[in-house]
């Protein structure tokens, strides 16, 4: 099934000149959810007793790349693998920065074929792989924040990887300790909001709750502007978003995180991906962006 937007339906970017905010262009890869369905359980959000509609979820994730090209977005797609459910993800895949893809490898058995098959993905796509050694989930624990990559640890990536990653891309890592196993994904608890500096800062919104206390230190003198999150807007993946730094594609659902973004300034798209919600992902888990 696929869901057409009309023009109507998405917001009108041609007056986004009387904003501080200003959308850029983005390149993201896609993976269809033909083959979702929820047979394990390896986050807190999967219960493979509740039964999933694949036919739902590729209805759900069809407007969501509807949104997206309708934003001017290039998208890219691979394609999905039998046997890998949860390679919708595709956030999970690597972390793709200055033409160089550095590839994922998966903590959980379940998921580890998916790491070759992106890496395989990015060779075809002209990007320079980087194989990794130690276990990291892509740009689910790996945000770039201007010159800066915050890192996530405390549930799928290791901490190692955070020394890999800073030695592949020659940046500056932040690592950053979840300590709430709902947020097991750096990319559940926090959501970059400006890909490019706004009056040479970059905002963020994060849920406090999600992180140790040294880690709340970290973000809380470098982002002192951050937007927080409620417990409620978060409890369905809220956070889970991705901005082109005026549109914020977000969970339909997350109201009071919609609020402050229209207050800041921002222009938030709401989308229904509740039927992928129930393998723990959201808007930015389906998301991996490209920079060449």
């Amino acid at each position: 099934m696929s869901l057409t937007i009309e023009p109507s339906d998405l917001p009108d970017t041609t007056t986004r000149r009387d904003s501080a905010r200003v959308a850029s262009h983005r390149t993201i890869l896609m993976c269809r959810p033909e083959h979702f369905t929820v047979s394990y359980k390896i986050n807190p959000w999967m219960d493979p007793a509740k039964p999933t509609d694949t036919s739902l979820a590729l209805a759900q994730w069809q407007t969501l790349y509807d949104t997206y090209v309708g934003l001017g977005f290039d998208v890219e797609l691979i394609d999905p693998e039998a046997g890998l459910p949860d390679m919708v993800y595709a956030a999970n895949g690597g972390f793709v920065l200055d033409g160089i893809a550095y590839g994922a490898r998966f903590t959980y058995p379940e998921r580890q074929a998916e790491g070759p098959a992106y890496m395989r993905w990015f060779a075809s796509a002209g990007f320079e792989v980087a194989e990794p050694v130690e276990t990291n989930e892509g740009e689910g624990d790996f945000l770039l924040v201007g010159d800066v990559i915050l890192a996530g640890t405390g549930f799928r990536t290791d901490s190692s990887s955070h020394d890999e990653v800073a030695r592949v891309f020659g940046r500056e890592v932040v690592s950053l300790t979840l300590v709430n196993p709902s947020f097991y994904h750096l990319d559940t608890a926090i959501a970059v909001l400006d890909p490019e500096p706004v009056d040479g800062r970059h905002t963020i919104a994060y849920l406090e709750s999600a992180f140790d206390d040294a880690s709340l230190a970290i973000l809380r003198q470098r982002f002192p502007d951050a937007i927080l999150v409620s417990e409620e807007d978060a409890a369905i993946l809220g956070l889970n978003s991705y901005s082109d730094g005026y549109n914020v594609v977000i969970a339909a659902r997350a109201t009071g995180f919609e609020r402050q973004l229209r207050e800041r300034g921002y222009n938030p798209v709401g989308v229904d991906l509740s039927e992928l919600l129930l393998g723990g992902g959201g808007v930015k888990c389906c998301t991996l962006e490209l920079r060449r």
